[in-house]
This record gives C-alpha cells, sequence and structure tokens, in this order.
C-alpha cells in the first residue's frame, strides 16, 4: 500500500519570510512532509521571496495595494490557491486581516503564528506591550485562523522568560527562535492528519481538546 501524496500548502508572506524559510528547511531536513506549492507574497517588495526563490520554491505576487479593495484581493488569492490545489493555508508573516467570507471558504484550512501567548496580546506591537506590562514570561502561538482577529483555536504555544533589561529587540529574537520550532511542528501534525479544527477548538488525535499543547523552550 503506498503513501498518502504529501500535503500541498501555501505559505502566505509580507515580509522577511523567516518562518517560511523554517519551514522549507524542516521539509528539507525530512521532519516535515509537505509540498510547498506556492509562496505568496502580498506586495512586490517581500523579502522572502528572494529566499524562496533561492531555494527553489514556486513564488508569486498578488499585490494587495496595486488591487485596491480587499474582495478583489481575495478573490485573486483564492483563485490562485485553488490553481495551486492548496490543501493548508500558512501565514507566516502575513500583514492582512483575512474576511469572514475568506476564513469561512477556507474554514479548518488557514493556520497562523503569533509572537505571544495567545489570548493575551493579540495584534501588534506584541512585545512592546509585554515589555511596558512588566511581564515575566513571553511566547509564540499557533493557531486556526477564524474571522476573529487572532481568535481561532490555539493548537501550540512555547514560553520564553522576559529578562530584566530586554529590549524589545532582544526579547522578539528569543521569541522567534520559538517560532521556527513550533509552526514546523504543528503543520507536521496536521500533515499527518493527527490535528484539526473542530468547532471553537480542535482535535488531537481524535480528541476534543479545550487547551493548547505546549512546547517546552530547550
Amino acid at each position: 500500500m503506498s503513501a498518502a501524496p504529501p500535503l500541498k500548502i501555501a505559505v502566505l508572506i509580507s515580509g522577511r519570510g523567516s518562518n517560511m524559510a523554517a519551514i522549507a528547511s524542516a521539509v528539507v531536513h525530512g521532519l516535515l512532509r509537505v509540498q510547498i506549492v506556492g509562496v505568496i507574497a502580498d506586495r512586490p517588495d517581500a523579502a522572502g521571496l528572494v529566499i524562496a526563490a533561492d531555494r527553489g520554491l514556486p513564488t508569486t505576487i498578488i499585490d494587495a495595494k496595486a488591487l485596491g479593495s480587499r474582495t478583489t484581493f481575495e478573490a485573486a488569492l483564492a483563485a490562485d490557491l485553488a490553481e495551486r490545489g492548496a490543501e493548508l493555508i500558512v501565514l507566516a508573516g502575513f500583514m492582512r486581516i483575512l474576511s469572514p467570507e475568506f476564513t469561512a471558504l477556507f474554514a479548518g484550512r488557514i493556520v497562523n503564528i503569533h509572537p505571544s501567548l495567545l489570548p493575551a496580546y493579540s495584534g501588534l506591537h506584541t512585545h512592546a506591550r509585554v515589555l511596558q506590562a512588566g511581564e515575566v514570561v513571553h511566547g509564540a502561538s499557533v493557531h486556526f485562523v477564524t474571522a476573529e482577529l487572532d481568535g481561532g483555536p490555539v493548537i501550540l504555544q512555547s514560553q520564553v522568560p522576559v529578562h530584566p533589561g530586554d529590549s524589545e529587540a532582544s526579547l522578539a529574537a528569543r521569541v522567534l527562535v520559538l517560532e521556527h520550532r513550533l509552526y514546523p511542528q504543528a503543520i507536521a501534525w496536521i500533515a499527518a492528519g493527527r490535528l484539526r479544527m473542530q468547532g471553537t477548538n480542535y482535535e488531537f488525535d481524535g480528541q476534543t481538546q479545550m487547551q493548547p499543547m505546549e512546547l517546552p523552550a530547550t
């Protein structure tokens, strides 16, 4: 009996694409069994496009600014994803809020990584806000994407301590290391059929989970 074909994923980026690169590296090293069918940027100057091209990955630009409206942009994006046969959409530093219509169209098939321990500190500028609040721990979360901003079921988290004297840059660098471990692991579970969205929760190995799993920091 032959093995099932690798899960086809499309990675959406807006900037440097470091999580995209971490996912691609996990594939190369045999840690993640997926096929990256496209790296899609919503802006032509996204630095991650160069990284993806250097790795031989198919790339495309769907310029949100040039297309003008979110409706037009999302229609073009949905058509591109369908043409590629993408089975999972991976948001990796993708800085656009997707409409309820788009998230409903791909329900259970969109994941995102966020630099905080959700539900705390959803939205932008998480590192600065964590420091301003005097928190002693920070971290990253992988979650399924729904119409609510950073509000879908959280799959996997990991945390790091906030050190005295941390700057926004130093804290962000430590959290980014977590992101590069968390995202390939969560995607690997989805690709293996072990993990899927189930309503407002998620199911892992056939069991409904009410809380995110935790990946210890190394």
